[in-house]
């Protein structure tokens, strides 16, 4: 039979982890805000700079901007986001989960793999691989817009130089509070973007100024950082959603851990109370006689 002052110990200590998992539930609400707020806002900058890509990119020819360089691929540059801070389910963990499927997947193809990390938890998980190029840790909770652009710039220039012949980026996509999923996209070599003008078949007369070849020269640039920004601000809610679920999840079993617990302290003072009951009439019946 369990000890009385053992079970007492150890509800004290499962409403004190309560009581955590519950505060840090509040404060993942409460930064989810901002950041759903955040990335549903960029969300609506990225849809439109997609469709001026998506005006301008198909009229162009791929031979003149090393940014759309079709190559035959030999090596690959997975850029995986995941977030520095862990308490968030399984949200990096999937993430992980796919690109380690991918890795292999591309080393099964003979293909060269490298990997650059955004986040402490990929770079953690990967780095005893060899295969991680350049790890940006601790940067996910005040990242900038100038975050991106540094790790924009160097992914371009590690392309440009031939490192890499293709780069996929890996991240957790925010659909919903309770729904983040691992979501996968090439970000270079730059694709023509097909803008929702063609896919209705409609077909529309611009006049730029200056020549369109001269605004892709600076929109592709700007391409890369808004799609590396884009997806750290979709890891951050997602993060933040996760952790408050997984918060939610672990006060609740919190809870049940201390209803169970309080049924066994309870069963185990009653059994002591009639052990001393026995004893009191045992030793009265003895008295007697």
């Amino acid at each position: 039979m369990p000890n009385l002052k053992n079970v007492k110990t150890k509800i004290g200590g499962v409403k004190k982890t309560s009581q955590i998992t519950s505060a840090m539930n509040m404060v993942a609400a409460a930064k989810l805000r901002g950041a759903q707020q955040k990335m549903e806002d960029f969300r609506d900058y990225a849809e439109k700079f997609n469709g001026a890509m998506g005006n301008l990119s198909p009229s162009m020819n791929p031979s003149q901007f090393p940014l759309m360089e079709q190559r035959k691929i030999k090596a690959v540059e997975i850029v995986l986001v995941t977030s520095d801070r862990g308490l968030c389910g399984s949200f990096n963990s999937n993430v992980i989960s796919k690109a380690e499927k991918l890795i292999a997947r591309y080393q099964q193809e003979g293909k060269k793999v490298s990997v650059v990390c955004v986040g402490k938890k990929g770079n953690s998980k990967l780095k005893k691989t060899g295969l991680v190029r350049k790890a940006y840790r601790d940067i996910m909770s005040t990242f900038q817009m100038f975050n991106a652009r540094e790790i924009a710039q160097n992914i371009a220039e590690n392309f440009l130089a031939g490192e890499a012949d293709e780069v996929k980026v890996l991240f957790g996509e925010f659909r919903s509070v309770a729904v983040q999923k691992p979501k996968e996209f090439t970000l270079l070599p730059i694709k023509p973007v097909e803008s929702e003008e063609a896919k209705q078949k409609t077909t529309v007369a611009y006049t730029y100024e200056p020549e369109p070849e001269q605004i892709m020269e600076v929109l592709l640039p700007l391409y890369l950082n808004v799609m590396i920004y884009h997806s750290m601000l979709e890891v951050s809610a997602g993060e933040h959603a996760a952790r408050m679920t997984a918060m939610d999840n672990a006060t609740r079993a919190c809870k049940d851990m201390i209803h169970d617990l309080t049924m066994i302290y309870n069963k185990v003072r009653q059994g002591s109370i009639t052990a001393e009951l026995m004893d009191i009439v045992g030793g009265a019946e003895a008295l007697k006689g």
